[in-house]
This record gives C-alpha cells, sequence and structure tokens, in this order.
C-alpha cells in the first residue's frame, strides 16, 4: 500500500505519497506504477500528478426531467469521470413518510383556505405530485432511491479547470439540473468517482424509478434518420449511420484521408446507395477508379484526353435557365472564358486581360451571338475562331502564338472540337486519369463548367464529387470555381463532394478553408502524422480524436454531420464490394473471374 506523510500548508492539506517499495525495498507493483507521483489536497480541487481534479455534485433536479439531459454531458469534449451511486429504499418506510408528508401539504392547504387566502399553485402540485407518487409505490409501478452523481473534470490548469466547470454549470443550469464543487471534500469527491464503489461524499437526493432511468450514462451521439443512406456503424455503440445531406442547411461535404485509407471506397458506396434515391451523381474521376461501377450501373463514362474521342467545346454556351437573360448567359460565359485562357496561358496582364474579353466578344458575334440574340439554336464557335479574331487585333501576336498549342498538333485534339457528349444518364464518370499533367487543371476546369451549365439548364437533386481535388486548388481560377459551386450548389438542388489525400496543399489554398466550412459533412479517415496537427487545428479535434486518427484501420475514422460527429466504421455488403473496390489485388481477381466466366459461356456456345 502506500505511506501517508502530512503537513499542514497554510489553510490547505499536503499529503504526499511514496510507494511502499520506496520505503521497505520490496519489489517493485503494478498499483506503485498506477500511483501518481504526488497528490496534494487543496480545498477545491487536487493536484493528482501533473493534473488538477475538482469534483462536484447534484444538488437537485426539476420537476420533470427529459430523457436524454445527461447526453450533452456525456458527449462532451472534455476528460472527466461520472460515478453514480444507487441506494434503493424500503417502499414501506418511504410511504410512511409520505403519508406524513402529504398530511403536512393538506394541513397547509386547509389553513389557507380557513383564512381565505389565495390558493398557492406550488402547494396544489406538491400535494398532487406526492399522491401520485404514492399511488405508483403503493402499486408497485415505482421505487424510490437515494442516489448521489458526482463528476470529477481534469486539467492542466486552474483557469482551464474554471472554464470546463462553467460549460458544465451552463448545460446543466439550462436542464435546471443544479451542481456544486464539493469544498473542502475534494479528497472525498475524488475518492467517490474511483472504481472502487465507495461513496465517501453521501450527497444524495431521493429520485423514483422513472427519472433515475434518464441519468443513464451509456449514450453517444447517434445518426439515425428515417431518410438517407447507410454511411456506415457508429463505433461507439453499433448504431446504423444513416444521414440524408439533402436535409442539411447545404448538401456539401468534405473527405480527407491518406493514400489506401478507404476514401475513395466510402464515396463510391454513397454513390452506389444514392442512385437508388433518384438522385443524379456526376463524378470527375483522375484514376479511372469509376468506370467499372459506371458500366455495372448502366451509366456513361467519357474519358478526356488528347487521344479520346469524347470532346468538350469550351465556347459553347448554356441554354438560359427560366430566370435567367441571353445577355448574362453571355456575359458569364465571357468571365468563364476569360479564366480559362489565363489558366491555358500560364497568366494575363491586365492589358492581356482586356484583350482577350474583347476577342471572346467579337468571336460570339461572329456566329450571331450577342446579348440581344436568341442563341440556343446557334452553332458556337470554336478556339480556332477565337484564335483567327485575336490574330487580328493589335497586341495579340503574342497571346496567338502562346494559344497555337491548343488549336494545332496533338494539343488540339483536345477543346479545339465541337462538344460530341451526352449527359442524359444518372451517373456520369468524367476521367482525366490519361490526361497529362500540365493540362489536367486546364481539363478540370473545363469539364466543372460543362457540368455547372448542365446542372444551371434543370433543376435535379444532384451530387458531384470531385475526386483529388488538390489538383484544382493548385490553381486560383479552378479552386475559386470550386468554392463559387460549394456556396451556390444549394440553389441548384446540388450537393458538392470533394476527396483529397493531400490535404496540406488543399488547406494552403485560400479557398481551401472557405470550401471546408462551406461543407455541412465532413468525414475524416485515417490520417499521416504529417498533417494531424493541421487538421486537429482545423476541425478543432481533441487530442483523443486525434490518436483515433492515427490509429484507425482502413475504412474506419470520423463523421461529422451538423454539429454532431461520430467515430465510423464503413462497411459495404458483398455485392457492393465487387463493385466499387479498388484493391488492386482483388480488381484482378474479379477481372480473372470475368475473363473465365466469358471464355466459359464461349465454349458453351460452341
Amino acid at each position: 500500500m502506500f505511506d501517508f506523510f502530512k503537513k499542514k500548508e497554510s489553510d490547505d492539506v499536503a499529503i504526499s505519497i511514496l510507494p511502499q517499495s520506496v520505503t521497505d525495498s520490496s519489489e517493485l507493483e503494478l498499483r506503485d506504477i498506477l500511483a501518481p507521483s504526488a497528490l496534494k489536497v487543496n480545498a477545491k480541487e487536487l493536484n493528482l500528478g501533473e493534473k488538477l481534479v475538482r469534483s462536484f455534485f447534484v444538488i437537485s433536479y426539476p420537476r420533470f426531467v427529459s430523457i436524454d439531459w445527461f447526453s450533452p454531458i456525456i458527449n462532451m469534449d472534455q476528460m472527466f469521470d461520472v460515478s453514480i451511486f444507487i441506494h434503493p429504499l424500503e417502499t414501506s418506510r418511504i410511504l410512511r413518510s409520505f403519508q406524513k408528508k402529504v398530511a403536512e401539504v393538506q394541513s397547509q392547504i386547509s389553513e389557507r383556505e380557513r383564512k381565505g387566502l389565495v390558493r398557492d399553485p406550488m402547494l396544489d402540485t406538491a400535494y398532487q405530485d406526492l399522491e401520485n407518487l404514492r399511488d405508483d409505490l403503493q402499486q408497485a409501478q415505482e421505487k424510490m432511491f437515494e442516489v448521489g452523481l458526482y463528476i470529477s473534470i481534469y486539467a492542466n490548469t486552474s483557469d482551464e479547470l474554471d472554464k470546463i466547470q462553467s460549460e458544465i454549470k451552463s448545460i446543466l443550469e439550462s436542464k435546471m439540473v443544479y451542481v456544486k464543487p464539493a469544498i473542502f471534500q475534494q479528497e472525498q469527491g475524488f475518492k467517490s468517482i474511483l472504481p472502487t464503489a465507495n461513496d465517501e461524499l453521501k450527497v444524495h437526493c431521493k429520485i423514483n424509478s422513472s427519472p433515475l432511468s434518464s441519468i443513464f450514462p451509456f449514450v453517444s451521439f447517434d445518426l439515425t434518420s428515417n431518410t438517407g443512406v447507410l454511411y456506415g456503424i457508429n463505433r461507439h455503440n453499433s448504431s446504423l449511420v444513416l444521414f440524408d445531406r439533402f436535409t442539411l442547411e447545404n448538401y456539401n461535404s468534405v473527405t480527407f484521408a491518406k493514400a489506401g485509407s478507404g476514401k475513395s471506397f466510402a464515396i463510391k458506396l454513397e454513390i452506389l446507395r444514392t442512385l437508388m434515391f433518384d438522385t443524379e451523381v456526376i463524378v470527375i474521376d483522375p484514376e479511372n477508379e469509376y468506370q467499372y461501377m459506371a458500366e455495372v450501373v448502366g451509366g456513361r463514362y467519357f474519358n478526356i484526353s488528347l487521344n479520346s474521342d469524347h470532346h468538350i467545346n469550351p465556347f459553347e454556351l448554356p441554354t438560359p435557365a427560366e430566370d435567367e437573360s441571353f445577355a448574362s448567359v453571355l456575359r458569364g460565359q465571357i468571365i468563364n472564358l476569360v479564366g480559362l485562357f489565363r489558366l491555358m496561358l500560364g497568366g494575363l496582364s491586365p492589358e492581356e486581360d482586356a484583350l482577350i474579353d474583347r476577342a471572346i466578344a467579337e468571336t460570339y458575334a461572329l456566329k450571331d451571338i450577342t446579348a440581344d440574340s436568341d442563341f440556343r439554336n446557334t452553332e458556337p464557335p470554336l478556339l480556332s475562331d477565337f484564335e483567327m479574331v485575336l490574330s487580328g487585333m493589335e497586341g495579340g501576336e503574342s497571346l496567338v502564338q502562346r494559344l497555337s498549342k491548343y488549336t494545332k498538333g496533338t494539343w488540339s485534339n483536345f477543346i479545339n472540337k465541337p462538344t460530341n457528349i451526352d449527359m442524359n444518364k444518372k451517373f456520369v464518370v468524367f476521367s482525366i486519369r490519361d490526361m497529362e499533367d500540365e493540362l489536367k487543371p486546364v481539363a478540370m476546369y473545363i469539364i466543372m463548367h460543362y457540368i455547372w451549365s448542365a446542372i444551371r439548364r434543370e433543376l435535379k437533386k444532384r451530387l458531384l464529387v470531385v475526386d483529388e481535388a488538390w489538383w484544382m486548388m493548385k490553381s486560383e481560377d479552378t479552386a475559386s470555381f470550386l468554392f463559387s459551386l460549394a456556396k451556390r450548389g444549394r440553389k441548384y438542388y446540388l450537393g458538392l463532394a470533394t476527396i483529397t489525400q493531400d490535404v496540406d496543399d488543399f488547406l494552403k489554398s485560400p479557398y481551401g478553408g472557405p470550401i471546408v466550412s462551406n461543407s455541412s459533412i465532413q468525414i475524416l479517415l485515417k490520417q499521416s502524422p504529417t498533417v494531424i496537427d493541421k487538421l486537429q487545428e482545423v476541425f478543432n479535434l481533441t487530442d483523443e480524436e486525434k490518436y483515433l486518427l492515427l490509429e484507425s484501420g482502413v475504412g474506419e475514422g470520423i463523421f461529422f454531420a451538423g454539429l454532431k460527429h461520430v467515430a465510423i466504421k464503413i462497411i459495404a455488403s458483398y455485392t457492393e464490394e465487387q463493385i466499387i473496390t479498388s484493391d488492386p489485388s482483388q480488381v484482378l481477381a474479379m477481372k480473372k473471374q470475368r475473363r473465365e466466366m466469358q471464355e466459359q459461356e464461349e465454349y458453351e456456345n460452341e
């Protein structure tokens, strides 16, 4: 055990604890390792080694308590211990005391009536409550208990203790549950929360069975609703994480995870389940991970590259929405194209910017497309038309020279062609894996604007998935456009899902933080030690959540939705896994299996 050496220090009592192994040189025992190096008992708190501990007890409860009134305390992101001592009382003794109490209340009511005083609602309510509870006790529907509820909080400084204490008090007092610190009883309070089941504080309130059940502490936030898709399993209580992103203030999400931790698996699983709820899904796929999935669900797959047969003409104009004029659509398109040329040409000076703006307007005018015309059935110009106009303008020689690589040679097959793709399917994938790295930001910009035009054309419930979004954060124009989608998408019933493994690059962009703050859902899976501190700062994670993300397995992490968050494990059925897996070994096995089945069918047909 321990030797205690006590000395008086002003008003405090300091107790130094030395392990028995130090005093008698016996072998080191487990309890000696678990014991703190020192213990100092003060009036308001304990110094427990490097930590400070402060204990509280509940002194009163309201007349009615809600079922989950204690949940906000249990789910606080703080270090604390809770002890609940429940001492059953003999019903016959309680009924005798109730009889006396009922008689007292009846006597007070009668006395007020005799004196002609106005009825006291508090006395009437007390009499009614006593009678109802006495009936329940006599019928064995309720039992009475003496209950002690104690809370001990931990911190490194007194200021931190005061802050946590204020937070707990404000939560409980808002529910009319009042607590007091165990002044000059901190030692007894700390011993009462130890897992030894010794109630040394002995501060009790009499509570019957029904309200007692509301204190049940083994609860945690869950995200189970009547609508939505299954994201995974709550790792705290094994409940289902069922959620509908379209019920929040915006429909956006961000997913951060290191490579191989299951981020693409998670979003593909959401896509597969979202498609069952009459939602259109569009994906920008940088690694060709969604092709098989598109084939299985009957979607469309477009490979955007220099050698592809799929083309998007950036000069194609979107069809105006019901509340838009042709002039506003043309003006917005010119602004978008200026941003595209800024990206394609490696930046523009103010003079070049103005020249490009004027050349775009004149290029459209060549095709009779002006602010006053109806251009819905007009064939749009091509990049080569723009080059021709620009070459005839003073000061455009340098720009034409820089633009020529996009209009002549191998790069001309990329964007100097009429649009020949159709997005009339519920699931559409744009792959840019085979596009040269230098052109990927340009390709993403063009694809995103084409998608945005389709979204504005017709109001539908849609989800846009941008995988490896850090590619778009490299350029200010593409990052700015992604941010505008996050802000404006809700108006068009669009949810934006951004996924990235390069957290540092994403958050370094001036638009990275605003995109996160404009996303009601955030999914953090297994993280690398090099970025975990940055994530802890951005998402205000506790140390426990930080280490959870470092130690999580594949498909495990934290799911944030609105003001709630839970630890999640993402699971899929066998059939779903066969459709969405990107594990190379599983992909090879599936290809081999499909090849063998095809050979078997050919053999049987012969």
